[in-house]
């Protein structure tokens, strides 16, 4: 039988970082909370032990305020591993060891893992590990996670632990006078009847009812109505009680009794510091500046704007050959693929269409090396605590910039784990706002088209017009977020409290891990998803085929522009290869028949069924600068962002006669008469903020508990999005731009 062991502790505790060097698994590290939301699961194998892992989520309680403690305990409940790790931090060993406590309130059988004891050395804490053992009465064992020390001897002890026949005892601490003698009450009473000890042990059911815990008193009413009654009335007498005597309530007491009681133990030997506890630490010092409340913001903006200077300074030569390769692969099938459908589907559809999206992989690669730098090294930690005031202004709290950042608040996440970040947020009303929101950000999905419009129209500036983009992303998704905080999602924000984690050197390994994890899914996608997309686009840009009729007539214009010319002169043009100097009179000619291609390639491209929509859509969008051609590939991005660069390389592609010939979008698009960098800004804040491709959509929809919100995130940013991009081009053309 397998033994299942699960990793608790706080976050920022390294408990993912354990996970990866258990298990060989490549997860995401990251140092702030709400990374990991679900449990992850894996396999140890050492010296003859086999132990099943689970990495919970990070969470500070047992008590179910958050979906991530709701996720944690439903798994201790349900699921019942025979050992729990609990990783602590051990230069945070007080605020740590709340949460063992409850582990060992709850009668799980626990194994202490003391971790980041080289940090704890380095800021002159020693830790008597086998003290604090027999203190608290299970093995603790020093590991640093991210080297991997100590990780052996601790799944020995965890492994020896699971293998014990006796039952580990809950813990029992006194809460003063008041709250025993109601707890001692309420736990004969659910020893006599019975009162959820099939989940749960009977001292802790009754000190959740103290708490407040909203799990237990709704199943409480649920199964026993009149037990849960009579409980909630104990509850509110011994609140008043306590109220009007000391003038707190049972949770805050409990909560100062369980710091006393870890107190109690510390002062006994456990931590001795060779230092001033008062001097600062390395990242005390670099906080004093990074997050100063005037420099801080203005260092945040210009790493900002070093990251965009980075990426496209050094990703410009290898989107060139990426350009040039797709751009080679289209001139090979055209060359050795006969004319018709065949040619059309490989060339327009798949190379173009998802060459347009691969193109940007070398960007894309570096963009994700930065951030997994900043990550890695904490300094995103800085960002949350900094935009904390900020946000708070606009009615949200500063856990939500961690779903703004994971979703693109950088540029090159993804909003659907943003969305689901957003578990981490405990008011409905500041994670409803949260979740409409996150979409707002410039995602992975949108960095191609931003890279297309910047690099077509405003390449002198590049990384500057990147920075302004992003700017304008944060700042619509905060205004939005105080109008929904006004009007549909009233009420007061929560305070935030978070830990600043120490600053780490990142790992050249964990950097490459990071970037090529990311950039894997990215081409992956276009692969799969972003190909098959393009090749149903393909189709509705295809079919249906132009009327015979009209067919026809085209080719009596072709005939007879030939017959107006000397019969030598069309022989001339149809001998002719690309090494081949041609006549005025044939190069006339040339020029004439494909003005006549041109005009029914567009023609078949208006007749087939995108072109429909596209050209319904124009009466309206027009006002926008939109023609046609963009409107397919706007249609096209609500299933995924990506493919509205694919789709403009498709519709183009389609467009043009002789393939061979034609350049890459970028420079078809600088040389079409219907765009300029006036209609280039009012597509890129149209696409910022339309709406939220399928995925995001679901996810919202999954996340909030109900469609309605799935359906006013599509209807509510298409609409806004409009307005703005109708507002950016008619002001700019009013101004002559």
């Amino acid at each position: 039988m397998e033994t299942t062991v699960a990793l608790g502790g706080n976050p920022n505790s390294g408990k993912t970082t354990l996970f990866n060097a258990l298990t060989g698994a490549r997860q995401h590290v990251g140092n702030y909370p709400g990374v990991t939301v679900e449990k992850k699961e894996g396999t140890y194998v050492h010296n003859g032990y086999k132990l099943h892992i689970v990495d919970l989520p990070g969470t500070y309680s047992l008590t179910a305020y958050s979906v991530e403690e709701v996720v944690a305990r439903d798994f201790l409940v349900n699921e019942k591993p025979e050992v729990i790790i609990n990783i602590v931090d051990a230069s945070n060993l007080e605020r740590n060891l709340y949460l063992t406590l409850q582990f060992l309130e709850r009668g799980i059988p626990t194994c202490i893992a003391l971790n980041m004891i080289d940090v704890a050395k380095s800021r002159g804490i020693e830790i008597d590990s086998k003290k604090l053992s027999t203190l608290l009465g299970v093995p603790v064992v020093p590991i640093i996670a991210r080297t991997g020390y100590g990780k052996h001897d601790l799944m020995k002890a965890a492994a020896g632990l699971a293998m014990k026949k006796n039952k580990t005892a809950p813990l029992k601490i006194s809460y003063g006078d008041d709250l025993d003698r109601t707890l001692l009450e309420m736990e004969k009473e659910i020893e006599k009847k019975s009162f959820l000890t099939d989940m749960y042990p009977l001292r802790w059911t009754a000190l959740k009812y103290l708490e407040n815990d909203e799990l237990i008193l709704s199943r409480g009413r649920k199964e026993y109505p009149d037990m849960a009654e009579k409980f909630e009335k104990m509850v509110e007498d011994v609140s008043v009680h306590l109220h009007e005597t000391m003038d707190i309530y049972p949770e805050a007491m409990i909560a100062d009794y369980r710091y006393g009681y870890i107190s109690s133990i510390l002062r006994q030997g456990i931590i001795h510091r060779r230092d001033d506890q008062n001097r600062l630490y390395a990242s005390d010092k670099i906080d004093r500046i990074l997050t100063n409340r005037f420099l801080g913001p203005l260092i945040m903006l210009l790493v900002l704007m070093g990251l965009y200077k980075f990426t496209f300074t050094y990703s410009e030569v290898p989107v060139i050959w990426f350009e040039r390769l797709f751009g080679w692969l289209s001139d090979l099938a055209s060359a050795n693929l006969p004319d018709g459908l065949l040619r059309s589907l490989i060339v327009s559809g798949v190379i173009d269409g998802v060459g347009g999206v691969l193109g940007f992989v070398p960007l894309i690669m570096f963009m994700f090396f930065g951030i997994a730098l900043l990550e890695d090294s904490g300094y995103f930690a800085r960002v949350a605590f900094m935009m904390d005031r900020i946000f708070m202004i606009f009615g949200l709290h500063g856990s939500s910039v961690m779903p703004y950042v994971i979703s693109g608040g950088i540029a090159g996440g993804c909003a659907v784990p943003g969305v689901m970040a957003a578990r981490t947020l405990k008011s409905p009303r500041e994670r409803m706002a949260t979740l409409l929101t996150v979409p707002f950000m410039n995602c992975g999905a949108k960095l191609p088209i931003l890279a297309l419009m910047i690099g077509t129209f405003f390449a002198k500036e590049r990384a500057l017009f990147m920075f302004i983009f992003t700017l304008i992303s944060w700042t619509g998704a905060l205004l939005v977020a105080k109008f929904l905080r006004m009007t549909v999602i009233k009420g007061p924000p929560t305070p935030f409290v978070m830990e600043l984690p120490p600053y780490r050197l990142p790992t050249f390994k964990g950097l490459a891990i990071h970037t090529w994890e990311r950039t894997w899914q990215y081409i992956k996608k276009a692969g799969t998803v972003i190909l098959g997309i393009s090749v149903i686009i393909w189709a509705m840009m295809t079919f249906p085929r132009l009327p015979d009729s009209e067919t026809q007539a085209y080719e009596k214009q072709r005939e007879a522009v030939k017959t107006a010319v000397s019969s030598s002169v069309p022989r001339e043009l149809e001998s002719a290869n690309k090494e081949t100097s041609l006549s005025p009179d044939a190069r006339n000619l040339k020029d004439r028949l494909s003005t006549v291609d041109s005009a029914e390639a567009e023609a078949s491209l208006r007749n087939s069924v995108a072109g429909r929509i596209g050209t319904f859509l124009e009466n309206m969008t027009q006002l926008a600068g939109f023609d046609w051609r963009t409107n397919i590939a706007l249609v096209g991005g609500f299933a995924a962002k990506e493919v509205i660069v694919s789709t403009l390389g498709t519709a183009y592609s389609m467009g043009q006669v002789d393939p061979e010939e034609s350049g890459s979008l970028s420079d078809t698009l600088a040389g079409s008469p219907n765009w300029r960098p006036l209609v280039a800004l009012s597509l890129v804040i149209f696409i910022m903020f339309y709406t939220p491709c399928f995925v995001t959509v679901v996810c919202i929809a999954k996340e909030a508990g109900s469609w309605k919100w799935g359906a006013f995130s599509m209807m509510f940013n298409t609409v806004l999005a409009f307005a703005l991009a109708v507002l950016v081009f008619q002001v700019g053309s009013l101004m002559g731009y």
